[in-house]
C-alpha cells in the first residue's frame, strides 16, 4: 500500500519518503491498514515517522540506528519544538517494530535498554519460559513480582544480588503481603522462591535464600464460592446490547463463561481454528498447557457466529475475540475478559464482592449441583485435574448439609 493513497499532493508524498526511513514507509502504512487503523490515524502516524526520518537524516543516522535512545531524542526535540502529541511514541515504536521484523535493527527490547532491576527480571522471565516451561501469563506475573522485589531492595542503584539477605526477603513479604488477598500473597511468595533459586543456580547469590521466604497461612476450602442465581445470570446477558458489535462480542464471551464454565484466559486464547462447526465442538487451551475438547451448545454457537458475521472487524488476527479499536488483535491476558465481565455486571445493576469472569464459572458449578449433578461430574465439566478442587461446591449444597447437621438441643431454633 503506497503513501499516495493517504496523501493527495505529490510534494507532500515526497516529504513522506525523505530520509533513511523512506523505503519502509509504504510497508508501515500497509501494516497500519491491516491492523484496522482509521485513515486519519494512519496519516498522522506516517507524518510522525516521516519527521523522525528527516530528523535522523540531518544527524547522519540510518535506519539501522533506530533504537530507544534515538526515539527518545526525537521526542525530546518534538516537545521543545511544541509539536509533540501523546501518540508520537506509539508511532515510533511501530516503525521500529517493523524494522525489527525486517531484520534492519536488533530486537525491540533488550536487557541493555532496561534499567538494572528490569534487566535481571527480564533474564529471569526468559529463563522461566525457555528452561522451566512456564505459561506466558505465569512467567509475566513472576517477572512483575521479581521487578518489584529488586526495586524494593536496590532502588535505582546497581543490583548487587550477592548482598541480598534473609532480612531483605522477610521484610519484603511482611510489607507487601498485607492489603492483598491470600491468593495474591501465595503467588508472591511462590514467585520469590523461584527468583531466589534462579539467582543461586546462576551464581548471583552465594546461598539459596528460597528457604527464607515465609509461608502464607491459608486454609483449604475456607471460603464459600460466590455465585449468581439463574435469573441474575440471564439479567447480565440481557443487558448486552446485541445491536452493536461490542455487545455481540461481550454476549458471546459471557455465554462461554456461563454455559461452559470457561476461564477468562481460555476465552481470550480461543482461536478460529479451535471451533469445529461440523462436529459442534470446541478445542480449549486449558491451564498447564492441557487441551480439551468440549461440546458447543447451539445457543453459544449461534452467539459466536452472530459476532463473527456481523460484529468482528476484518483483520489477520486468528483469535475469535478481538479488540473493537485498532489495532484489532486478541486480548493479551485474562484480565481484559474479566474487566468485560465486571462491566457487564455493573450494567445489569448486580453488585458482587468478587466480580469478574470467574463468577460465572462458580455459578455454573452451583447450578449443576442444584440440578443433581455429582461432584465428579462437575469436576469433569470444569476440567479440574484434582477432585479436591471441586469439593468446595459441596458447601453450597444446603439440602445435603442439612441431613448431616445434628439436632439442636431443646428443639428447632
Amino acid at each position: 500500500m503506497s503513501v499516495t493513497e493517504f496523501f493527495r499532493f505529490p510534494r507532500v508524498c515526497r516529504r513522506m519518503y525523505a530520509g533513511p526511513l523512506g523505503p519502509y514507509v509504504d510497508a508501515f502504512s500497509e501494516q497500519l491498514a491491516q491492523l484496522g487503523y482509521a485513515r486519519r490515524t494512519i496519516r498522522a502516524k506516517i507524518r510522525v515517522v516521516a519527521k523522525f526520518s528527516r530528523w535522523l537524516g540531518r544527524r547522519g543516522f540510518g535506519a539501522a540506528d533506530v533504537d530507544l535512545a534515538r526515539r527518545q531524542g526525537f521526542l525530546t526535540h518534538r516537545k521543545r519544538a511544541g509539536g509533540w502529541t501523546s501518540d508520537d511514541a506509539a508511532a515510533l515504536q511501530g516503525i521500529q517494530t517493523l524494522l525489527c521484523e525486517q531484520g534492519v535493527t536488533p530486537v525491540l527490547e533488550t536487557s541493555a535498554t532496561l534499567g538494572a532491576c528490569e534487566a535481571v527480571a527480564q533474564d529471569f522471565h526468559t529463563y522461566l519460559l525457555a528452561k522451566r516451561g512456564l505459561a506466558t501469563v505465569t512467567a509475566r506475573n513472576y517477572r512483575r513480582i521479581a521487578t518489584c522485589f529488586l526495586q524494593a531492595c536496590f532502588g535505582d542503584g546497581p543490583v548487587q544480588t550477592e548482598a541480598l539477605s534473609s532480612a531483605d526477603v522477610v521484610g519484603f513479604v511482611q510489607r507487601h503481603a498485607h492489603g492483598h488477598g491470600s491468593a495474591w500473597a501465595q503467588l508472591m511468595v511462590t514467585a520469590l522462591r523461584a527468583l531466589l533459586r534462579y539467582l543461586h543456580h546462576h551464581g548471583r547469590t552465594p546461598t539459596d535464600l528460597a528457604a527464607c521466604v515465609p509461608t502464607v497461612a491459608t486454609w483449604s476450602l475456607a471460603r464459600l464460592p460466590r455465585f449468581l442465581s439463574a435469573a441474575q445470570t440471564q439479567q447480565v446477558l440481557d443487558h448486552c446490547d446485541r445491536q452493536r458489535a461490542t455487545g455481540r462480542r461481550d454476549y458471546a464471551m459471557l455465554l462461554l463463561c456461563a454455559r461452559l464454565g470457561l476461564r477468562a484466559g481460555e476465552v481470550a486464547a480461543l482461536h478460529l481454528g479451535d471451533i469445529d462447526w461440523a462436529a459442534g465442538c470446541l478445542t480449549i487451551r486449558g491451564k498447564g498447557g492441557h487441551w480439551t475438547h468440549m461440546p458447543l451448545p447451539q445457543e453459544v454457537g449461534e452467539a459466536i457466529a452472530d459476532y463473527l458475521v456481523q460484529g468482528r472487524p476484518i483483520c489477520r488476527d486468528r483469535h475469535v475475540f478481538v479488540r473493537k479499536h485498532a489495532p484489532h488483535s486478541g486480548f493479551s491476558s485474562s484480565s481484559s475478559v474479566s474487566a468485560i465481565a465486571t462491566r457487564a455486571l455493573a450494567r445489569a445493576g448486580i453488585a458482587s464482592p468478587r466480580p469478574g469472569a470467574h463468577l460465572f464459572r462458580h455459578t455454573l458449578a452451583t447450578e449443576l449441583l442444584r440440578q443433581g449433578a455429582s461432584l465428579a461430574e462437575i469436576g469433569q465439566v470444569l476440567r479440574h485435574r484434582h477432585a479436591d478442587t471441586t469439593r468446595i461446591y459441596a458447601k453450597v449444597d444446603l439440602p445435603a448439609l442439612r441431613q448431616l447437621a445434628p439436632p439442636w438441643p431443646g428443639g428447632a431454633q
